[in-house]
């Protein structure tokens, strides 16, 4: 099979890296990259564990592949934090409200939520809702998640 060379910008970092074109982005992050803060869990898009930002977007890392993901903006869990280490406004709530249980499906929900509250810093609760339907919880009952939410939500701009 021929391989690709690619760059990708990773949480503000240029990376450059020869890969076989059925690499998912998820792999490599956590292969290439060594980010594991992204998760794999079903590997369908379904659970949204995978859940990164390309170009800002929300999108499942499982489901597109690396060369796509070339000369593009890529932010994980990882990279919405200060560089720091101050946790984003997101990451603090979920740690403020107890959004997480076991946490494997955390970094999803952070990512989901950042893209979420930036288009729409003053979400209703069935704005959060369905913002977050495509990320699976198992353990928390979801009223930690929903806590955090409304937490991190910056509110309306003020004009």
């Amino acid at each position: 099979m021929t391989e690709i060379a690619i760059k990708i910008t990773v949480n503000g970092r240029p990376q450059e890296a020869v890969v076989e074109p059925r690499l998912t982005l998820a792999d490599f992050l956590r292969e290439n990259c060594r980010l594991t803060g992204t998760h794999l869990a079903c590997e369908h898009g379904v659970c949204g564990a995978c859940t990164v930002l390309v170009d800002g977007a929300a999108v499942r890392s499982c489901l597109m592949f690396a060369v796509q993901a070339a000369d593009r903006e890529v932010t994980t869990v990882e990279g919405i934090a200060a560089p720091d280490g101050t946790l984003s406004p997101v990451q603090a709530a979920f740690r403020d409200c107890h959004g997480l249980q076991c946490g494997f499906c955390t970094p999803g929900f952070i990512m989901s939520l950042t893209a979420l509250l930036r288009d729409n810093p003053d979400p209703t609760d069935e704005d959060i809702r369905v913002g977050l339907s495509g990320n699976l919880c198992r353990c928390t009952g979801y009223q930690g998640i929903l806590a955090a939410a409304r937490q991190a939500a910056p509110g309306p701009a003020e004009a």
